[in-house]
């Protein structure tokens, strides 16, 4: 932290400081100056400012660790830090040790070696606190908070090429409380040359520690795709030193979560109109509802959602807030405790499967396909064909409202149904459970009638297509009977390496899309060999091309691989998740943290395995892991089979789980 007295050599560097700009501002403003002048006088200043600043500067070494994080390939060079502590503490970007490295070692100025150790992390601005065993060090004075503005000079510094005088980029300040309040922006040329140093005004002080971040992206590698790029950020000085004492205390920092979602999040959102509570989220205990506004955080006004973004992203895990939410005509206050992690979420279940109707028909309600045997709704005398019309007391219209009211909720919870049979309508009590990740092994396909002969319809059957810009190719299969009237499912084929499988694929497939009212879309990997992350933006745009051109149900997407397809159908969908609904795979474990189960992105998955394969022990620990984070899960194992793509009455059950995605 800032200390009241400080050492006479700080004190000479200030009066150093606040003399060598004064001067080089009065020099600046002489008409008489050339402009080579200038730029003389404006490098010296640079150099002074660097030169205050490097007695604080750092290099950190890294000895040993992972080759390879996620996409990146890690880097084995020098980085940097920035002494916050006279007792040798270090801030640094915690990029600098995603490797997971056996040993750090920090290098002072003067070339004094030494051993540290990792204190804590702050996961929110992802930094790292690091202590070598050394007294009498110099901490990088903050510049205040409120003498930083757009346009002045900032210096990116690094101690990476020497230690003898630190590397120097330099740009001006762009922007202030980016990345959801926690960051400042600048053009100055930012990379893994110089993460972890600091961001200095043209008096040497700390603006902030330059680290890695993402207005998209929260993992680990966020933001290295803005490398060098005009776009970087550094997390304010004097915000560290506010939370340095808890950091040196031990204690990891985390980004706080409420436990709420919004329709919109996007940049021009509007109100901060509450869509979704979490169940057992701090929201949920501290009384906030669905259709809640809010209005106030911390005396703070929030008007507009991303202005509640940048109230909240300065905040921890732990951090209690005084939220003021409008609700009807009412202004209600309460106080909500952020929490690091929400409880794990377990999808409520009704028991019916809507019937799917035509686009056009008129909403008055969810007519029933079917009703699962044993479920709350068959206890509740839910019968095929009658429409539910309400839950509890708000009227539902369509499956998407019908969903929305039975996500709110938990499974045990009570809620009263209303629906219409014939002539009468009815309610019932009903007690909800969970989603079975068995599925009944006969259902009906739904009835999707002929299309009109003289209705103009987009291309069907076999399909090869290219995108627009793209060398990659995909295929497709769409029912000769395509009706533009009625929502289809979609899957996602992906093939495994060296082969794409596409005749085999399509020969059993084709009569269950037919049927079923699927269309199968292939696309082809960038090379035969292999997946690389790098095509998962094309089997994106694939899929959104699909439904630009075709009637597919939201509700019903869902990508399906075979051995290192099934691999990568994971990557994909993981990555994708407000498209995608469904995972399936043959022969392929999850080999990647599977993201926390949310009621904003309701995801199912489904696993064929043959009961000699070598990884069935893996499949089967997959399984109970998802099921264990409240996951719908469902699996097959073929008995006295290996590793093969599954035959016709497999991929017959997998066509039944594709159908039933959008159960409720």
């Amino acid at each position: 932290m800032h200390h009241s007295r400080m050492p006479a050599r700080r004190t000479d560097m200030n009066r150093y400081r606040a003399a060598s700009v004064a001067a080089l501002l009065f020099v600046l403003t002489l008409p008489s100056q050339s402009s080579a002048q200038v730029d003389a006088l404006e490098q010296e200043a640079f150099q002074q400012a660097t030169a205050l600043a490097g007695p604080s500067i750092v290099r950190i070494e890294t000895i040993g660790g992972r080759d390879v994080v996620g996409e990146l390939i890690t880097g084995t060079g020098p980085t940097t830090g920035v002494i916050v502590g006279s007792d040798g503490y270090v801030i640094t970007s915690s990029f600098n040790f995603i490797a997971q490295p056996a040993q750090i070692l920090v290098t002072l100025p003067d070339d004094r070696r030494f051993t540290a150790e990792v204190v804590a992390r702050d996961t929110s601005r992802m930094l790292t606190l690091l202590k070598i065993d050394v007294d009498g060090l110099e901490p990088l004075q903050a510049t205040p908070r409120d003498k930083l503005q757009v346009g002045q000079w900032s210096l990116a510094l690094g101690r990476t090429y020497s230690n003898t005088f630190p590397n120097l980029s330099v740009g001006i300040i762009s922007a202030l409380g980016r990345i959801d309040g926690k960051a400042i922006q600048t053009d100055a040329k930012v990379s893994p040359a110089n993460y972890g140093g600091p961001l200095v005004d043209i008096e040497g002080r700390g603006m902030g520690i330059l680290v890695p971040l993402s207005p998209q992206k929260s993992d680990e590698t966020a933001g290295v795709e803005w490398y060098d790029s005009g776009i970087g950020f550094a997390v304010p000085l004097e915000d560290i030193y506010a939370v340095l004492p808890r950091l040196k205390a031990g204690e990891d920092l985390s980004p706080g979560l409420m436990g709420v979602t919004f329709e919109d999040t996007g940049p021009l959102a509007g109100e901060a109109k509450i869509e979704q509570v979490r169940p057992l989220s701090p929201a949920d205990e501290a009384g906030l509802k669905p259709g809640d506004v809010i209005v106030e955080v911390n005396d703070q006004s929030v008007d507009r959602i991303p202005r509640l973004k940048q109230v909240l992203g300065a905040r921890y895990a732990g951090d209690t807030l005084n939220v003021a939410v409008r609700r009807d005509e009412e202004v209600v206050r309460t106080e909500v405790t952020l929490v690091a992690e929400l409880s794990a979420y377990e999808p409520a279940f009704l028991g019916i499967l809507p019937t799917r109707l035509p686009l056009e028909a008129e909403a008055t309600g969810i007519e029933i396909r079917h009703v699962y045997a044993d479920s709350p709704a068959a206890t509740a005398g839910l019968q095929k064909r009658d429409i539910i019309t309400a839950v509890d007391d708000t009227p539902v219209s369509t499956p998407e409202e019908l969903l929305a009211e039975v996500s709110r909720k938990l499974p045990a919870a009570s809620v009263t149904i209303t629906w219409q049979r014939g002539e009468t309508e009815q309610s019932a009590e009903v007690t909800l459970g969970t989603v079975p990740n068995e599925l009944p092994e006969q259902l009906p396909a739904a009835s999707i009638p002929a299309p009109d002969e003289e209705a103009e319809r987009p291309e069907q059957g076999h399909l090869s297509r290219q995108l627009a810009g793209d060398e990659r190719r995909y295929w497709a299969y769409v029912p000769d009977q395509l009706n533009l009237d009625y929502d289809y499912g979609l899957l996602v084929w992906l093939h495994p390496a060296g082969d794409t499988m596409e005749s085999d694929v399509l020969q059993q497939w084709r009569a269950i899309c037919e049927r079923r009212g699927i269309i199968l879309v292939g696309p082809k990997a960038g090379d035969i060999s292999g997946w690389t992350p790098d095509d998962a933006g094309f089997v994106k745009a694939v899929i959104e091309e699909m439904r630009q051109t075709y009637p597919i149900d939201p509700a019903r997407i869902a990508v399906h691989g075979f051995a290192e397809g099934g691999g990568f159908a994971h990557f994909v969908g993981f990555r994708n998740r407000e498209l995608i609904r469904g995972i399936s795979t043959v022969a392929a474990p999850i080999r990647i943290p599977p993201p926390t189960n949310t009621p904003e992105y309701r995801l199912q998955f489904h696993f064929i395995s043959g009961e000699e394969d070598a990884l069935a022990e893996a499949i089967e620990e997959t399984v109970e892991g998802l099921r264990k984070m409240g996951y719908p899960t469902s699996a097959i194992t073929l008995p006295e089979t290996g590793r093969v793509y599954p035959d016709a009455s497999t991929i017959e059950a997998l066509a039944g789980w594709l159908d039933q995605l959008d159960r409720i």
